[in-house]
């Protein structure tokens, strides 16, 4: 047996607890679990302020670029409130209108340049109207909001304090079918059993005396021999647009929240199922629709769930603009891009579905996203700890069109159907972490334990969390208008994967840039552009950037702005 030297030992371990203590002074961040918040590197790395409620002001982003004159368009942040699942403000463990009234702060403050709100410029909330089920999705009543939810003051009061926000408020609005309790319906069915073709409500839902019609899926009427068409679920019947009363009466729901509430638009379900399987009629109606209700209002906002191929989104940027679906998922472009991809590719399609949206509407706009309440969290495969989920912000935020952001994703919520037969896992409860009593929906069935990425309560002070990236992202967009609202050309490099765009907008010009390798790339911007820029006026990701001359040093999973 070998001789143990203690004094050694000792000395040792001395020396240990002295390079161990050394590497924690400065650290104002807070421990997040397992997936902790990526790194920043640099010895000179800025330190932030905190607020009187604990959050990072982030206080670095130049606004001498901003224009106030610029916000009044639709190119703005959106993010996706599934209402039932943000905030709950009175403890019935189901968030509610005036959840989200309670939490504006957090979304936005109103002012820009503060570096202490998430800075979103519009909101989509889940549908709210009357409903049996958690979702809402099967409408019982389009002119009553859900008591689950709150009232129609609460959600005058919401548009009221989003538009003194300079935030637009759209509503998720279900026309292609409503719910099985809905009045309406039960007319239908009466009408039906009593043979009683006086009733307006007799044609009011597509019916056939089979159930039998291929690609398609009909319930019997009960006690009739007549079936009526239900494609997503049997409690979900399908209007018929070909009944004049029908058009009329959903173009009467649009109208009322427009002229009566104030919204600013709509999100539309199901947009192509209107006319099922037929392209042709259903392109047709959402102009007529989309049409009618821009004469109430012309700077209305219109995007249309039409979960399809580019070349079918495309069809339909002639009528209203839609979610680009093959910008997300797990194998979507963001996400491929994301973990290592060439961005050179990626603009290139994001420069191609512009201009093919545009030849079909000059004033179509690209809809990005990365996951929404019918998919599994992007948090599950674009972990916080590889980056992967600031790259992918970066990819998005940092563009054209009209982002949207689900809520949550901002702070790396998890959550994946997996084996389940349950979409109530992709909708779970908003880690707030400061006694908020909101609940995950009854069906859900993904472990708190699982969320590894922290709360909002606990990114607030941490100068490298998710939650911080994206405010700063969004800051980052706000104060160069260009990115948003500028003509979109792609850079064009060779022998890297570092890529980017030009975006120029009343007369100037800016250039951002992508790095999704992990490592420092060098590019020089004459091999793709004649403009010249005086240097980089913001970046975001992992590390830094720096101009010298034409050559760009981006550092790894980092992105820049240029001037």
């Amino acid at each position: 047996m070998r001789k143990i030297n203690t004094k050694l030992i000792c000395i040792l371990l001395c020396i240990v607890l002295f390079l161990t203590c050394g590497c924690q002074k400065n650290n104002v961040s807070v421990s997040s679990g397992e997936d902790t918040q990526g790194e920043e590197s640099g010895e000179d790395k800025k330190t932030y302020k905190l607020s009187k409620a604990g959050e990072i002001i982030i206080d670095d982003v130049d606004f001498s670029f901003y224009r106030k004159n610029t916000e009044d368009n639709n190119a703005r942040v959106f993010y996706e409130i599934f209402v039932g699942s943000f905030s709950d403000s009175n403890g019935d463990g189901i968030g509610d209108l005036r959840g989200i009234i309670n939490r504006f702060d957090y979304l936005n403050d109103g002012k820009p340049e503060s570096g202490t709100s998430l800075g979103i410029e519009g909101i989509w909330l889940s549908p709210i109207f009357e409903s049996p089920t958690y979702h809402k999705y099967d409408v019982t009543d389009y002119y009553s909001i859900d008591d689950e939810f709150g009232t129609m003051d609460d959600l005058k009061e919401l548009v009221a304090l989003a538009h003194k926000r300079g935030v637009k408020v759209i509503l998720d609005t279900v026309i292609n079918h409503t719910g099985d309790q809905n009045e309406w319906f039960k007319e239908f069915c009466s009408a039906h059993r009593h043979d009683d073709y006086e009733n307006p409500y007799y044609d009011f839902y597509c019916y056939s005396d089979s159930a039998n019609v291929p690609g398609r899926s009909f319930k019997k009427i009960a006690s009739d021999d007549e079936y009526y068409e239900a494609n997503f679920s049997s409690n979900m019947p399908e209007l018929n647009y070909d009944n004049e009363k029908v058009r009329e009466t959903m173009l009467d729901v649009a109208k009322y929240y427009l002229e009566e509430i104030g919204v600013d638009g709509f999100r539309f379900d199901a947009a192509k199922y209107i006319y099922f399987g037929e392209k042709g009629p259903n392109i047709e109606f959402w102009k007529w629709y989309v049409g009618e209700l821009k004469k109430i209002k012309p700077d209305i906002y219109t995007v249309g769930e039409v979960w399809d191929s580019d070349n079918m989104v495309v069809d339909y940027s002639e009528a209203l603009n839609c979610f680009n679906f093959n910008m997300g998922q797990t194998d979507g472009q963001i996400c491929t891009t994301t973990k290592h991809g060439d961005v050179n590719k990626y603009v290139s399609y994001v420069a191609s579905f512009i201009a093919r949206a545009r030849q079909k509407n000059p004033d179509a706009m690209i809809i990005p996203f990365i996951t929404n309440h019918d998919m599994d969290r992007a948090a599950g495969y674009m972990t916080v700890a590889s980056n992967f989920a600031k790259v992918s912000a970066n990819l998005y935020i940092l563009g054209p069109g009209s982002p949207f952001i689900y809520y949550g994703e901002e702070i790396g919520i998890k959550g994946s159907r997996g084996s389940e037969a349950t979409d109530a896992n992709r909708r779970l409860k908003m880690l707030w972490g400061d006694g908020d009593t909101v609940k995950d929906p009854k069906e859900a069935t993904y472990g708190d334990s699982r969320q590894t990425n922290g709360t909002v309560a606990e990114q607030f002070a941490n100068e490298n969390s998710l939650y911080n990236h994206y405010k700063k992202l969004i800051m980052i967009r706000k104060a160069n208008p260009e990115i948003a609202l500028g003509d979109y050309k792609p850079l064009s490099f060779s022998d890297t994967k570092v890529g980017g765009f030009l975006a120029t907008y009343d007369g100037k010009t800016v250039a951002v840039l992508h790095n999704t390798t992990e490592n420092p790339q060098t590019v020089d911007l004459s091999t793709a552009t004649d403009v010249q820029f005086s240097g980089v006026v913001a970046y975001a990701g992992v590390g830094s950037a720096s101009l010298d001359g034409t050559v760009l040093i981006l550092e790894g999973q980092t992105s820049a702005v240029l001037r």
